[in-house]
């Protein structure tokens, strides 16, 4: 048997930038094992597997080491895929996930997605999280992760993380986020405890960072950078209980996968 595989930079304009991510279109589910065992052979932060379902398509993702609820980057990727080379001809993809209906349309920007907003809630700083980072948060709050606001782009920057610290707290993982110079706000992600130790881009982060900096700055329409050695732009839109999220996504590699 052999699958197509195809390798997508998500939220990124040129190859070798924002986050790649793995992506295998399917007639049928293959085993969970089996598809745990390509993610962490391809060794990404995260490896999307789809199936026809109804008018779309049902769409999963996994990391290295474990199946996730949500995945901003590899949907783009999933999406890019369909629309570039598998002739998706309608303008709109829905993908039903374990959390709920996703949208993918095209747009003027690249890629617009849909997805559920996450809003974060003031928390104590837990027990290790600031040894952790080394840093003392202006301010913490939880949702899918813990949220640390600090001062400055700078000081985001210099942030040098124990990743093994940070993979005994309770949460998916740890964002921090900042104002940023030359954008509305930065960020970095954090997420050992899934065997990705810093996230290059992180789609359903900013479905939590999204809401937090729009009441902050009074606004709907933010633009993102999330500050990893790769570095990705965002445009990020709160409306209702929804964040819009529009990338672009830039095509690495293609192939097949044999199984014996």
């Amino acid at each position: 048997m052999e699958i197509n595989i195809y390798q997508v930079d998500a939220f990124a304009s040129r190859m070798f930038s924002g986050n790649p991510a793995a992506v295998c279109p399917l007639d049928e589910w293959l085993a969970d094992i089996q598809m745990q065992n390509i993610a962490e052979e391809n060794n990404l932060s995260e490896t999307a597997f789809f199936v026809p379902e109804g008018e779309g398509y049902r769409l999963r993702w996994f990391t290295p080491e474990a199946e996730v609820d949500l995945c901003g980057h590899a949907t783009l990727a999933a999406a890019h895929v369909l629309f570039k080379h598998l002739s998706y001809a309608k303008p709109v993809i829905n993908f039903e996930t374990r959390s709920g209906l996703l949208k993918v349309g095209l747009c003027e920007g690249g890629y617009k997605m849909r997805f559920p907003i996450s809003i974060p809630a003031p928390t104590e700083c837990p027990l290790g999280l600031a040894e952790a980072l080394s840093v003392v948060p202006v301010k913490t709050l939880a949702a899918f992760d813990y949220i640390v606001v600090l001062d400055s782009e700078t000081q985001l920057k210099s942030v040098k993380p124990n990743f093994m610290l940070m993979a005994e707290l309770d949460l998916r993982g740890v964002v921090i986020t900042a104002p940023g110079d030359h954008c509305d706000f930065v960020s970095r992600c954090f997420f050992p405890k899934l065997r990705v130790n810093e996230d290059p881009v992180t789609g359903s982060a900013h479905c939590e960072l999204a809401p937090y900096w729009s009441q902050v700055l009074g606004k709907s329409h933010l633009n993102a950078m999330q500050l990893s050695k790769r570095r990705g732009v965002l445009t990020c839109e709160v409306v209702g209980d929804e964040v819009i999220l529009i990338g672009q996504a830039v095509d690495y590699m293609r192939g097949q996968i044999s199984f014996q």
